[in-house]
């Protein structure tokens, strides 16, 4: 009797299996996974390397990957649905490089950026449109609410409307929100150190200028890679940009996004380029003229200790008025802007005992100074002062 029962189950499945119609596979495509780095290096890019050739075994597609920027020509990048900025930083490709890039997406290509993608390229204003927003700053590693806010989009779907994990969480220097579809936002109130408020999306796709972009600001950890949600979040993701499915994100070019506030008519930057003396640096990579060169992706930092400074010379007297720093993770809790005509008798500007990081702009009454200064009294964290970009406005 079991022998009938277990033939008559066969069959009945069987016939099942006969009567449904599969579900139809993604077309076979190929990856290329970029993790080259000109900055910090993840530990994690590995891990990441890793799950992306499991997903690839798993579902069908082909993974390259390579941190060689000669795969970056009009020729090889045509092979590829999308390619994956893979824990990038800093200035990856030269001029030609970017311009076969620029050709790849306007073509139809897809990008993926993943985590440090967005401390990526900050001289490259096409770069900083695709990415959708540069990173700032981040606090320790520590558990957050991610809120999802796109249910059906393919790196969504499968995730809780209250996605609770352990990560990296960036703050961005610019909200995406206006030239991006947000999947997800960050819920500051359920970790520390976070800086642009009620409203901090933490991924976000595009159309982009022919192309499609995605990006998750997650994935710092190793063990981000495997755990199956973030796989799932970056295979879906991985998807849309390779065009093998759809997402609500948008069907025109977005423009590209404008990380400093235009100055106030007639107030001009007074700092670019200008010489700038420092208490200490941590190291000769960190030195203080990294912070009027322009670009944000190069930073000075200080020794360990309090107090420390920063200060440039305008090379005249000038009506200084305005002062904008952009802080890099290690920040000044307390600091004061001081002004002076000799660089040696300072004038306070501006004080704070609460600074919270990310980019302070601060204005004030014209005052005439030659020398402008940032001299910190307390550090926020164990590490030195740590500018990205100290500058200085007025006529």
């Amino acid at each position: 009797m079991r022998n009938v029962i277990a033939v008559v189950t066969a069959l009945f499945v069987l016939m099942i299996g006969l009567g449904a119609p599969a579900l139809a596979a993604d077309p076979a495509y190929k990856v290329l996974v970029f993790s080259k780095t000109a900055g910090f290096r993840h530990d994690a890019i590995p891990a990441g390397i890793t799950a992306l050739r499991g997903l690839a075994t798993e579902n069908g597609f082909t993974v390259d990957a390579t941190e060689d920027a000669g795969a970056f020509t009009t020729a090889n990048l045509a092979q590829y649905r999308a390619v994956v900025f893979l824990l990038t930083t800093g200035d990856v490709l030269n001029a030609t490089q970017q311009t076969a890039f620029e050709s790849y997406i306007a073509g139809g290509g897809g990008y993926v950026g993943v985590h440090a993608a967005s401390d990526t390229e900050y001289d490259w204003p096409f770069y900083g449109g695709l990415v959708g927003a540069y990173f700032a700053s981040h606090p320790a590693i520590q558990q957050a609410t991610v809120r999802v806010e796109d249910r059906t989009h393919p790196s969504t779907a499968h995730l809780p409307a209250t996605w609770v994990r352990t990560d990296e969480l960036y703050n961005y220097r610019t909200n995406p929100r206006s030239t991006a579809h947000v999947l997800a936002t960050l819920d500051e109130s359920t970790y520390s150190g976070g800086s642009m408020g009620a409203d901090h999306p933490i991924s976000w796709c595009k159309a982009y200028q022919g192309g499609r972009s995605w990006y998750t600001g997650l994935g710092h950890t190793s063990a981000s890679y495997t755990e199956p949600n973030f796989r799932a979040h970056l295979y879906g993701g991985l998807r849309y940009a390779a065009g093998v499915v759809p997402g609500n994100c948008g069907t025109t070019p977005t423009p590209t996004p404008t990380p400093t506030p235009t100055p106030s008519p007639g107030v001009v930057l007074l700092s670019s380029g200008r010489p700038v003396t420092t208490s200490s640096t941590e190291n000769g990579a960190f030195v203080g003229s990294n912070a009027v060169d322009g670009n944000g992706g190069t930073r000075w930092s200080s020794a360990f200790s309090d107090p420390q400074w920063i200060s440039v010379d305008l090379g005249s007297a000038r009506q200084v008025s305005r002062v904008r720093l952009q802080w890099e993770a290690a920040y000044g809790r307390a600091y004061r802007i001081e002004t002076s005509a000799d660089g040696t008798t300072w004038t306070q500007a501006h004080a704070t005992t609460a600074g919270d990081g990310g980019v302070d702009d601060v204005t004030f009454t014209a005052t005439g100074a030659r020398y402008v200064r940032v001299y910190g009294t307390q550090r926020a964290t164990p590490y030195g002062y740590s500018l990205w970009e100290l500058e200085v406005y007025g006529r």
